[in-house]
């Protein structure tokens, strides 16, 4: 029993000594490891440093970007209105030169004149409001339709069709196929039954 003891506990003193060597083995390994680990960790911290302040330099530049973009477009929208009505005007302008001239003539020569001066005038500024896209709305005698109408009044009539428009108050207009004024209408009603 004494044989199988000493080779039993030759074997395990075998493993004994592979342990050691093994761990030996390692720690040599595992000394120089850690270092370059640490060297590689810090080489790509590095990095990623760089990254990151790249990134928030581009940030800073796109935000100042957005910001001057923003501001141009506010000035642009200022100017816009300001300014936008700048030729509409300057076709205005000769009308109301015309106007000027029918009333310095009025007390001169007679109201047909001036008749004669307005009409024109009135002549040049739908022209200048057509050059515009400005159309004025054909209302009297035509259907009511609440989207170019405005009804005034009901007015009944035997003699003009139940909401067909009798009268117009004040033109109306559309901006390019757009409504910018409706007209302001008296509107036909049916006659009631025993009114006279």
């Amino acid at each position: 029993m004494k044989k199988h003891d000493t080779e039993t506990s030759g074997v395990e003193h075998t493993e004994q000594k592979m342990e050691v060597t093994e761990v030996t083995g390692d720690e040599t390994g595992v000394a120089l490891e850690p270092a370059e680990r640490i060297r590689q960790l810090e080489d790509a911290l590095a990095a990623k440093e760089a990254e990151v302040a790249a990134n928030w330099d581009k940030y800073l530049r796109e935000r100042a970007d957005l910001e001057n973009y923003r501001r141009r477009v506010q000035k642009e929208k200022e100017d816009l209105m300001k300014y936008g009505n700048e030729c509409l005007l300057t076709e205005i302008l000769p009308v109301l030169d015309n106007m000027e001239r029918a009333l310095d003539h009025a007390s001169e020569e007679s109201l047909s004149a001036v008749i004669e001066g307005v009409n024109l005038t009135r002549s040049m500024l739908l022209s200048v409001l057509k050059k515009f896209g400005v159309e004025p709305i054909e209302a009297k005698g035509a259907t009511f339709d609440s989207a170019f109408h405005q009804a005034m009044c009901q007015v009944e009539s035997a003699d003009v069709a139940p909401n067909c428009i009798i009268e117009e108050y004040q033109k109306g207009y559309l901006l390019n196929d757009r409504l910018l004024r409706p007209a302001m209408v008296s509107v036909a009603a049916a006659k009631k039954n025993g009114a006279e």
